[in-house]
C-alpha cells in the first residue's frame, strides 16, 4: 500500500470506528430507520456538493445503474439499519467488535470469485491474527448473561458484516474504473429512498430528532461516516482490493473500545490491550506481506548496483 492508501485507511478506520458510538447515542432518540434516513440524507447532500465541484461523468447504462442500486441496498441500506437496530440491545463497543469480522467473510468470498484475491499463507495468518484479536476483545465484553440478552442484536450486526463483505467483492468485480464519487453518490440516493419508506411505515410519526446531541450525531454520521468515508472506502477498494480494504474493520474494535474508555469511563483491562495489539498486527501482516510481494516482482533498477 502506498502512503496515500495508508492515510485513507487509518482515516477511514477512525471515522467508521467512532460511528458506533454516535449510532448508540442517536438510536436512543429515534428509531433505526429514521436514524439511517437522516444520516443518508445528510450524506447525499454532502456528496452532491462534491459532485458539483468535481463534475464526474454520470453513467447512463441501465445495467450499471441497476448494479449501483443493488449496491445501495446491500452495502448501505440493509447493513446500516441492521447495525442501528442491533445497537438498541448491545453496546456500541460490542457492535464495533462484531463488525471486525468483515475481512474474514470477504477473504472467503473473494477467494472463490477473484483470482487475484486467492488466500495465501501470509494473508491467512494476518487475517486469523486480527480475528483472534476480535475474539479476545469480544470475550471481555460478552458474558453468558449478556450474550443471551443481546443475541438478536449481535446476529443483526454479524449479518451486516456479511453484507459488507459480499458488497466489497461485488463492487470490485462490477464497478472497476468507475469514479469513486459516482460509486458513493448514486447508491446512497436509492438507499435513502428505501429507508425513508421503512421509516414512514414502521416509525412514523416519531422520525424527527428531539435533541441537539442527536442532530450532532447525525451530522457526524452523515458528513463523515457516509460522505467522506465512502469516498475513502471506494478509493481503497479499487486501489488495494476488497480483502485488504475490508481489513479497515479491524480498526473498529480499537476505536470503539477506546472511545468507551474515554467517553464512557470503561475500564482498561488485559483483553483490551492484547486484543487491540493483535488487531493492529493482523492489519500490518495482511497489507505488509502483499507490499513485500509487489516489491519483489518489480525489476531491479539498472542504475543501482548491488553491494
Amino acid at each position: 500500500m502506498k502512503n496515500r492508501d495508508w492515510a485513507a485507511f487509518w482515516t477511514l478506520g477512525l471515522i467508521w470506528g467512532s460511528s458506533f458510538l454516535w449510532i448508540k447515542i442517536a438510536v436512543q432518540d429515534v428509531g433505526p430507520f429514521a436514524l439511517v434516513g437522516w444520516r443518508l440524507l445528510i450524506g447525499v447532500l454532502g456528496l452532491g456538493v462534491v459532485l458539483l465541484v468535481r463534475r464526474p461523468s454520470l453513467p447512463r447504462d441501465r445495467r450499471l445503474l441497476a448494479t449501483l442500486a443493488l449496491l445501495g441496498i446491500t452495502n448501505t441500506a440493509l447493513p446500516f439499519v441492521l447495525i442501528s437496530w442491533g445497537e438498541q440491545s448491545i453496546d456500541s463497543a460490542v457492535a464495533s467488535i462484531l463488525n471486525g469480522t468483515v475481512p474474514l467473510f470477504a477473504m472467503v468470498i473473494a477467494h472463490r470469485s477473484m483470482a487475484e484475491e486467492r488466500i495465501t499463507a501470509s494473508r491467512l495468518g494476518g487475517l486469523l491474527t486480527g480475528f483472534a484479536g476480535v475474539v479476545i476483545l469480544m470475550s471481555g465484553e460478552i458474558g453468558p448473561e449478556g450474550f443471551r440478552k443481546g443475541v438478536l442484536g449481535q446476529a443483526a450486526v454479524l449479518a451486516a458484516a456479511i453484507l459488507y463483505a459480499w458488497s466489497a467483492v461485488f463492487a470490485r468485480r462490477n464497478l472497476h474504473g468507475l469514479n469513486p464519487i459516482v460509486q458513493a453518490f448514486l447508491p446512497l440516493i436509492g438507499a435513502d429512498l428505501l429507508i425513508w419508506t421503512g421509516a414512514v411505515a414502521f416509525e412514523a410519526p416519531a422520525v424527527v430528532p428531539a435533541t441537539s446531541l442527536t442532530w450532532l450525531a447525525l451530522l457526524w454520521l452523515g458528513l463523515l461516516g457516509s460522505c467522506v468515508a465512502y469516498l475513502l472506502y471506494f478509493h481503497l477498494l479499487h486501489s488495494v482490493g476488497p480483502t485488504r480494504a475490508t481489513t479497515v474493520t479491524y480498526v473498529f474494535p480499537v476505536v470503539g473500545l477506546g472511545l468507551g474508555v474515554v467517553v464512557l469511563r470503561e475500564t482498561v483491562d488485559l483483553n483490551l490491550v492484547l486484543g487491540a495489539a493483535l488487531v493492529v498486527v493482523g492489519v500490518l501482516i495482511v497489507n505488509g506481506a502483499a507490499t513485500v510481494r509487489e516489491w519483489r516482482r518489480k525489476p531491479a533498477d539498472p542504475g543501482v548496483k548491488s553491494m
